[in-house]
């Protein structure tokens, strides 16, 4: 089973060395909720059976596109094509410009060219977004920056090779932003052939599996190329990521129309020198959809990559995504501690580079457990210490032990209520607005689940803390006194 508009496309892939097994795997339209087009089990399928192969002379990267040679490396690099992204969108354009002389011109009409990712929003849906982390890393800004400074450089460079006339339709910001969300949402970190061999049993008892991810990750939740296990990691990365990593970043044809959700994944891409292979890590029912996740992602982060948001029971009620955070920053720590303390700025500078110096974080992540990081815990501490006690620390170079006492949960209760007021509306507002409104627009549904996630987590983890502020004030209070010791005065 296979949709119609794929069959051009498989039977490129067949013809140029991939492999496919169309027994046990179909392609299909799922509700947008399950990802919408993915990959089907045709029948029962058992563990470590290979579904399909994909050659490296298939994959679409800066390495395989003639493009790369025929501009010329010295040119490339001064128009600054080998860093970040913009020299593997400018290789797309170029591959699509060619039509069918492409080598994957059948791959690229396959792939998406509307989405739903914020980037694509209007302000009046992104203002549904709002004290969340989405709209600040969009990178939107960025990335036209460097479609100006430049693609549009290297198109002026070589006329010969984009034609002035073909710009509008091939070469413009649009088109610049479309390719970069294919990147965003379908790219993987894949690393150069001949790496360290490991056998196929080996990666698949591993842990992780030596599994290929997607190049494009995020922030502190970036997946790193290459995991130890071998698997290929997916996801992509970030502009500003380190060089060599945006060089691995790959468009893999059949890997990327596998759908992914949280907890969920039963195949894996694994890689060998000459090819990659998709591999089944668990027995898949016949019917089932086969899902290939790399490391799962909060649902801001699946908003802001590929577009939808996984809504499945939590353990603890309700419904929404276990892999859920909030971030708070440092600096809000800091600000909140001088609002208290009257402090001027410049009398925890100091202290602040030090902090940084040594290692620490300057953003602090809220997980679905509910507790304080001990990073934040040292962090406020620090702030705290008196002015012998931050010298003796920096002589040591050890930051405050994670102890959570009345100083520091006071501040981080006072933090957890400012990040709170970044939202508009509160939860109890949103809770009303989810069981009321049926049927609201896609946009506005995913923004708020989005903000009902973090809002659980920072009420939950505030509700915790003040309940053992209050737990430990109890049990100061109903401490039994002291032995009374009474004084006299010494007879002489």
């Amino acid at each position: 089973m296979s949709l119609p508009e794929l069959e051009p496309f498989l039977s490129w892939f067949q013809r140029n060395g991939g492999t496919i097994d169309l027994d046990a795997i179909g392609f299909k339209c799922f509700p947008s909720t399950e990802g919408g087009r993915g990959a089907v089990a045709l029948k029962n399928i058992e563990k470590e059976r290979t579904l399909f192969t994909v050659p490296r002379s298939l994959i679409l990267s800066i390495k395989t596109s003639s493009l790369p040679e025929k501009f010329g490396p010295k040119i490339w690099k001064e128009c600054k094509l080998d860093t970040g992204w913009s020299g593997l969108i400018l290789c797309m354009m170029w591959e699509d410009a060619q039509t069918l002389d492409s080598k994957w011109s059948h791959y690229l009409a396959i792939l998406p060219t509307a989405f739903n990712t914020p980037m694509f929003w209007n302000d009046q849906d992104l203002k549904e977004l709002e004290g969340t982390p989405v709209v600040e890393k969009l990178g939107k800004e960025d990335a036209e920056r460097d479609y100006h400074d430049k693609v549009l450089l290297a198109l002026q460079r070589r006329p010969d090779l984009f034609p002035p006339e073909s710009i509008p339709n091939h070469y413009s910001l649009e088109r610049y932003h479309v390719m970069g969300s294919r990147i965003l949402s379908r790219s993987f970190d894949i690393e150069h052939a001949g790496t360290d061999d490991v056998t196929l049993e080996e990666e698949l008892n591993n842990e992780g599996d030596r599994s290929i991810g997607s190049a494009m990750d995020v922030d502190d939740h970036n997946e790193t190329a290459g995991a130890e296990d071998g698997s290929i990691q997916d996801g992509p990365l970030l502009e500003d990521e380190d060089e060599n990593d945006a060089i691995n970043v790959s468009m893999v044809p059949v890997a990327d129309l596998l759908n992914a959700r949280f907890g969920s994944e039963n195949a894996k891409l694994f890689y060998e020198d000459k090819e990659l292979k998709m591999i089944t890590t668990k027995p898949i029912s016949a019917g089932q959809q086969i899902w290939n996740t790399y490391n799962d992602l909060p649902n801001s982060e699946l908003l802001r990559k590929y577009g939808h948001v996984d809504v499945l029971p939590l353990s603890g009620g309700g419904n929404g995504n276990p892999a859920d955070v909030v971030e708070i920053r440092a600096d809000l720590v800091l600000s909140t501690f001088l609002e208290q303390s009257g402090s001027a700025a410049t009398s925890r500078s100091e202290r602040i580079d030090w902090w940084l110096e040594q290692g620490g974080d300057d953003i602090f992540v809220l997980e679905t457990n509910f507790e304080i990081p001990e990073a934040m815990i040292s962090l406020t501490r620090l702030l705290y210490l008196s002015s012998d006690e931050w010298e003796k620390a920096r002589d040591k170079e050890k930051p405050p032990k994670p102890r959570l006492d009345s100083q520091a949960s006071g501040l981080i209760s006072l933090v957890l209520q400012k990040r709170i007021a970044h939202y508009p509306s509160t939860m109890k507002e949103d809770e009303e607005m989810f069981e009321n409104e049926a049927r609201m627009p896609l946009n506005k549904y995913q923004a708020l689940i989005v903000r009902l996630g973090e809002k659980r987590i920072l009420n939950s983890t505030l509700q915790r803390l003040q309940i053992a502020k209050s737990d430990s004030s109890q049990k100061r209070k109903s401490a039994p006194p002291g032995p009374n010791v009474s004084k006299k005065k010494a007879k002489r």
